[in-house]
């Protein structure tokens, strides 16, 4: 505290704002030299040395932390660099006068400044401006006047007298601009209204700075103190969008940049927080919960105030209880567990977020592939800067000594199912809208629950509902922006678990037990993350190309058009997080050595396979957004090992690799996450490989008739239309690898012995296992007939004999046995008009075309397993009987675990 207090003082005397001869109030119409300030040189040795002095007290007291990128400023022609005369490589580049603006430039946060400047080749704020006809003694302005405030500003609504000269500047001389460089400095990230009080002494927040804060803030936040330099802003352009004389234009310029930084402030502080007992209160006496309590009384035949006190349960098991003392908690772990777990989290595209974070109320929407993934995505926000999002969390993670604490991290907890409970339902609207309304970001999981195949889910809308209805009510904050975000895994925590639930082992329950027996894991080593933030979707774009208007009050149902639009933005959001893939080492190593018989490769040929693949995912790229990994095939195999995922098998004609043992199946979930990227070229190599020679057209053909079913399941980015153009880019990509030749147009394979044709084989495989599904589906569903089974029915009957299919493989493969695949196939035929349910029974019908569908299996399928599949899916009247009732009991038996 006593360092603080001293360093404090110091400061005071050193800052760029230090207390000048008292002056008389100008105006722009009555200051004759706009550059003319009183001469104080007389000041200018003592206040070089109390900078000096307090500048080094303050960098051996104070450790800030950087956000973002450094500011980019203007580069000088060479009559610039001559008239500058800078030695300096960083400030040689800049070619117009540089001047910083804080919304509250005490002492300590501008040596602080100062201090990053320096150490960054940067202009320095409390130097003066003296080049470009300017005489500024500092290039800092403090919007806000505190304690330390300019004297000339009689009136604290006053422009500073700063801003007001350097306008001035630009109307003389019409050559002359000034980069505007915005400057946030935060002792400390605890969001405004934190109890207890005394923690607002201790953190920054909205309020001005007391000399009591400052000094705590330096003696109590030393290594908790954040600096962001954001975008650098033209002057003369902001007074050129004023449309008005520069004499209108100071204030609206004024109140322009108080706007922007106390924007950037809410971006990383959050919005004030309120009391979580007053927030169910007010939730509770608002007009839809009114509304809801008095629909439950009268449907449920209760009295209005159990009808409340019910609707009050339900928010206090939803509502948050965020505290920023929980993540600070989580913030120093989690940085511990991640360099003890990974070898490293790898983040694309996050600036982009930051960007539109002032102007966008943000909802993440991330894949959902681990319980690490909300843990992982808040302590990436949060260490970059910015307010850490609400998480919705299923209450199946509500779990004594892990809910509570969670709960503290931002995490509310919800229903997996209440469609017959309206109320809650309305408690969850209510409180989802309050989020949205006060501006603070929210995450929520599409898919619903956790992938354990490694491919994305089918969509669930309800929260993507809830979010649309409150953009259409009146009156609604800031316009909504969605970040699909892809997370990657090169190991998972939960893989064993995975495929034991696939196998048909019942979903283990979350629980402390679990977690700590999970905790034996941390000393192995997970490869290391990877987050990419996909392509952002503007909530007002959907809003347009729909035409939807806003709703009139308490209206708690989406019109149809309205729903039409969340399912297109559900789809929009699952097709931007797979064009923000990430090809790592083990997706790679999965999909290559997963492609083979005994899943084991002559180690020469594993890396000019993986070489291969690495080269089409780079010539045919499937988006901008796509990462794929700098390490070549030989690099790869070494991370492999390194990793425990793949053996090195010793032979004296030459090493192989191979998959290591009991690793197979988990590798099978990492290979999913890419194979969208693979699937055309995949389709491709099949056609030609088994075929030998096949025309372009046929090609074409083939695959527009799969491309709907693999587009559902997939994900895929590509409409109908854009087909063609795509496989001729992947064809081109293919052929100039080598891999197949083009003649006229005809496709041709290489010669069956050549290394050439085993890359095509390998290349073939990956996207037959989906083929087989699709398969399966047809020929069990024609063996049963037309009118004869119900689409449950089917889907029930496909996983059970998915299941017996995979034992005839070397592994049982997850896919096989995925319930949303074969539902998302089934959903497809019937969107595709190929199967329609009957009116009256719901039984499934077909005609001609259904089988129609399977007659090009033989051009990609081999006989052997067409007839694996066939002999399998021929269930006669006593086995399907007995499978019904399997069926039936094994639902009556997990209702049972559920109510219980």
């Amino acid at each position: 505290m006593f360092y603080g207090m001293m360093l404090l003082i110091s400061s005071q005397k050193a800052g760029p704002l230090m207390k000048p001869v008292r002056r008389k109030r100008s105006s722009l119409t009555h200051l004759s030299n706009p550059t003319h300030t009183t001469d104080r040189s007389w000041l200018a040795p003592a206040g070089r040395l109390y900078r000096q002095i307090s500048g080094r007290l303050l960098d051996t007291i104070v450790k800030p932390n950087t956000f973002g990128d450094l500011p980019h400023l203007s580069a000088p022609s060479q009559g610039d660099l001559a008239h500058e005369g800078s030695s300096d490589q960083r400030l040689a580049t800049v070619s117009r006068p540089v001047c910083y603006v804080m919304l509250q430039a005490a002492g300590p946060d501008a040596l602080l400044v100062e201090g990053e400047a320096r150490r960054h080749q940067l202009p320095r704020p409390l130097e003066q401006m003296d080049s470009y006809l300017l005489n500024e003694r500092a290039a800092l302005i403090s919007l806000l006047p505190g304690h330390d405030r300019d004297s000339s500003r009689q009136h604290p609504d006053d422009p500073p007298p700063r801003l007001v000269r350097l306008i001035q500047a630009l109307q003389q001389n019409p050559t002359l601009d000034i980069d505007i460089v915005p400057v946030t400095v935060l002792w400390g990230r605890a969001p405004d209204r934190e109890v207890p009080w005394w923690r607002l002494l201790l953190a920054d927040a909205f309020a001005p700075p007391t000399i009591l804060r400052q000094s705590l803030n330096i003696a109590l936040h030393r290594q908790d103190t954040f600096i962001q330099f954001h975008p650098t802003m033209s002057l003369r352009d902001m007074l050129a969008e004023q449309d008005t004389t520069p004499e209108q234009a100071v204030r609206p310029i004024y109140q322009s940049l108080i706007d922007y930084l106390q924007g950037q402030r809410e971006v990383v502080l959050g919005p004030d927080l309120s009391d979580r007992r007053n927030l169910v209160t007010d939730l509770l006496d608002g007009p839809e919960m009114q509304q809801a309590i008095q629909q439950a009384s009268a449907s449920q035949n209760i009295p209005p105030e159990q009808a409340r006190q019910r609707a009050r349960q339900y928010l206090e098991e939803i509502v948050t209880n965020y505290t920023h003392t929980a993540i600070l908690f989580f913030e120093s772990s989690l940085a511990r567990l991640w360099n003890q777990l990974y070898d490293g989290l790898e983040v694309f595209n996050f600036n982009e977020v930051r960007s539109l974070a002032d102007t966008h109320e943000i909802v993440y929407v991330p894949c959902h592939r681990s319980h690490m993934d909300y843990l992982l995505l808040s302590f990436i926000i949060y260490t970059r800067g910015m307010t850490p999002p609400y998480v919705a969390a299923g209450n199946n993670l509500d779990i004594p000594g892990v809910g509570p604490l969670l709960r503290r991290a931002g995490a509310f907890f919800i229903r997996r199912s209440f469609r017959d409970n309206p109320l809650y339902g309305a408690a969850l609207r209510e409180y989802v809208h309050s989020i949205l309304d006060r501006n603070h970001p929210i995450e929520y999981f599409v898919e619903g629950g956790r992938s354990r195949s490694g491919r994305l889910l089918p969509p669930k809308t309800g929260m993507l509902a809830m979010t649309m209805l409150s953009q259409l009510r009146p009156g609604t904050g800031k316009p909504v922006v969605f970040i699909p975000t892809y997370i990657g895994y090169e190991r998972l925590m939960e893989g064993v678990t995975y495929v034991g639930e696939m196998q048909g082992k019942p979903k283990e329950a979350e629980s402390l037990i679990g977690l700590l027996k999970s905790m034996r894991k941390i000393e192995r080593i997970f490869g290391k993350v990877y987050i990419n933030f996909g392509e952002p979707i503007y909530m007002e774009a959907i809003k347009h190309a729909y035409a939807l208007q806003e709703l009139p009050d308490q209206t708690d149902v989406l019109p149809p058009t309205a729903k039409q639009a969340v399912a297109t933005l559900a789809d929009q959001i699952m097709r931007n997080i797979n064009r923000a893939a990430v090809i790592n080492p083990v997706s790679l190593l999965a999909l290559v050595l997963l492609s083979t018989p005994k899943h084991a490769l002559d180690e020469g040929l594993c890396v000019h396979q993986l070489d291969l693949c690495r080269e089409l995912a780079i010539s045919a790229a499937y988006d901008s957004r796509t990462e794929v990994t700098t390490m070549a095939g030989h690099e790869i195999i070494a991370y492999g090992l390194k990793l425990k995922l793949i053996e090195r098998v010793h032979h004296v004609m030459g090493d192989m690799i191979q998959i290591a043992s009991h690793q197979a199946v988990l590798l099978t979930y990492f290979r999913n996450n890419v194979l969208h990227l693979f699937v055309i070229d995949s389709l491709i190599s099949a056609l030609i490989r088994r075929n030998g020679r096949i025309g372009q057209r046929d090609v074409k053909g083939i695959i527009a008739g799969l491309y709907p079913f693999l587009q559902a399941e997939l994900f895929l980015k590509w409409e109908p239309e854009q087909l063609d153009e795509v496989i001729d880019t992947h064809l081109a990509a293919l052929a100039k690898q080598g891999v197949i030749r083009m003649d006229d147009e005809m496709l041709c394979a290489p010669l069956p012995n050549s290394e050439a044709f085993g890359q095509l084989t390998v290349l073939a495989t990956a996207v037959e296992q989906s083929l087989e599904r699709y398969l399966m589906v047809i020929y069990l569903l024609t063996q049963q007939g037309s009118s004869q089974i119900t689409a449950s029915q089917l889907e029930d009957l496909c996983v059970m004999l998915g299941q017996r299919l995979s034992v005839l493989y070397e592994f049982q493969a997850p896919e096989f046995f995925e319930r949303p695949l074969f539902r998302s196939f089934i959903e497809t035929l019937l969107k595709q008009g190929l199967v329609w349910r009957h009116p009256e029974h719901e039984r499934l019908q077909f005609d001609q075309r259904l089988t129609d569908l399977a007659a090009n299996a033989p051009l990609i399928l081999d006989v052997e397993t067409r007839h694996t599949i066939e002999h399998l899916t021929s269930v006669g009247d006593a086995e399907m009987r007995q499978a019904m009732l399997a069926l039936e009991r094994k639902k009556t038996s997990r209702l049972k675990r559920k109510s219980s």
